[in-house]
């Protein structure tokens, strides 16, 4: 019989809990368990470490394995969990010494080639570590530069398993092609809001934020938001289609101050999260802005979705600016439920699967004409 534990994080909004995963190999019928409150991603995993494993050049146990994700109480989701499912099968079959990876705290997905491909919320799931007392966390190399965000952790980033196997053993690492997607935008920031547009969902480039210097005349609402940025005042706008609204309010977070260090990591938490951190910009030290467009439903605003909840709106513009551009044609419901996050600055979402509370303080810009 062979037993090997090692340590993950599941990710309830931007707060993390550890998770210890516990494999155990028993004589018995070959037969994978995977137990512990997993959902549907997080059950596939059992077919991607496999072939991971296989792929890598190991050998499968042929033997009853049951992989335990304590405490079984915490729903977990998401296929960050396989990088540390797989190092715990390896160990329980003694191809790794169970004790280099007691204390490891492992976030990464598994590719059928034993690839180690990146996650959403690699930021708070280390700082969630560090607060539990880790001090050692692995992740995907396209991951470690956000990682290493976190004071006093060490971060590993490696690009396959065998490169992990080969560093545990004390072996010679062997040297892995970059992966091909590496450098490449992230696909969920397709159609996000970039500056001059006023359009989109999302966070607009945090490194050339339109300035005030652009704009010609406006007086009056330049004045008004030189007070709204110095005061933390909420704005509304109104005015005739090409009055110059959205211009305006594009350039509101470009004078607000540079967030601290504090704010920088709560920020670049939620993005993390929601997944729209760019290439190559593991830390977000501007106001950022966000301008839904008026369809966008409860959920995307607000936060939620099905299963867990995820980022809305709101928390992608926590200290930054939120732009509500034609005010009169959302939902009367989404301009009702904003009241909670504009009085506490946060929200709270709750659903069947768990309750998340995100971030969301933030200056509101109203458009209408």
């Amino acid at each position: 019989m062979g037993f090997a534990r090692t340590c993950s994080v599941a990710l309830v909004g931007v707060e993390g809990v550890v998770v210890e995963v516990q494999a155990d190999l028993e004589p018995g019928l070959a037969a994978f368990t995977l137990v512990g409150l997993p959902d549907k991603s997080l059950s596939e995993s059992r077919d991607r470490v496999r072939a991971a494993i296989v792929n890598s050049g190991e050998t499968w146990p042929q033997k009853k394995l049951t992989v335990g994700l304590s405490p079984a109480s915490v729903p977990k989701s998401g296929s960050g969990f396989d990088l540390g499912v797989a190092c715990a099968v390896l160990a329980a079959n003694e191809r790794i010494a169970p004790l280099t990876i007691a204390d490891l705290v492992m976030i990464g997905e598994l590719g059928l080639d034993g690839r180690v491909r990146p996650v959403r919320g690699v930021l708070p799931a280390v700082l969630a570590a560090a607060d539990a007392g880790y001090r050692q966390v692995v992740v995907p190399e396209r991951t470690a530069a956000e990682a290493s965000l976190v004071p006093g952790v060490s971060v590993l980033g490696i690009r396959t398993l065998r490169q992990l196997i080969a560093i545990l053993n004390d072996e010679a690492v062997p040297e892995e092609t970059a992966d091909r997607d590496e450098g490449r935008p992230d696909p969920l920031l397709a159609g996000l809001a970039v500056p001059g547009a006023g359009i989109g969902t999302g966070v607009s480039d945090r490194q050339v934020l339109p300035d005030l210097s652009d704009v010609a005349g406006q007086h009056t609402a330049r004045r008004a938001l030189e007070i709204s940025a110095a005061g933390g005042h909420h704005l509304y706008l109104k005015g005739p289609p090409g009055a110059g609204k959205t211009m305006l309010a594009e350039r509101l977070a470009g004078l607000l101050p540079r967030l601290t260090a504090q704010e920088s990591l709560e920020v670049t938490a939620v993005h993390s999260v929601a997944g729209i951190l760019p290439p190559g910009k593991p830390l977000v030290d501007t106001p950022p802005y966000c301008a839904p467009h008026h369809s966008a439903t409860m959920p995307s605003i607000i936060g939620g979705g099905s299963g867990l909840p995820r980022p809305g709106a709101v928390s992608l513009a926590h200290r930054g600016v939120l732009f509500l551009d034609e005010a009169p044609e959302f939902s009367g419901r989404v301009l009702d439920a904003m009241r909670q996050p504009l009085e506490s600055g946060h929200v709270v979402v709750a659903r069947s699967a768990g309750v998340m509370r995100l971030p969301a303080r933030f200056l509101l810009v109203l458009g209408c004409a």
